[in-house]
């Protein structure tokens, strides 16, 4: 499974520029799941030296990205490019609506 997760006020709490308390119950469900061999994205908006910051402390709490802001490798290669849409088959963001949700 392919997982692309945001970071301010997902896996942290809203706080941007800065960075929030940490989401902690998601933040162990993703490194579970990453143990078990799923695949992490980190999709964000933040970009420079925000982003820097970001990726060093979602180390310091134990998770590790496989790509941050891009499709993972086999996907661009199942593909023939790299979209700008992210492949995933969960997308966790504070943002989202469900589809089925929204329209009613």
């Amino acid at each position: 499974m392919i997982i692309a997760v945001d970071f301010d006020g997902t896996l942290c709490e809203s706080k941007y520029p800065e960075i929030g308390q940490p989401n902690m119950p998601l933040i162990n469900t993703l490194i579970e799941k990453k143990a078990r061999g799923d695949k992490l994205i980190l999709w964000t908006c933040r970009s420079g030296e925000y982003l820097s910051k970001a990726v060093a402390w979602c180390r310091s709490h134990g998770l590790a990205f496989d790509v941050i802001n891009e499709n993972l490798p086999e996907m661009v290669s199942l593909w023939g490019n790299d979209s700008r849409k992210i492949t995933a088959d969960v997308y966790i963001d504070d943002r989202a609506a469900n589809p089925l949700e929204f329209a009613c």
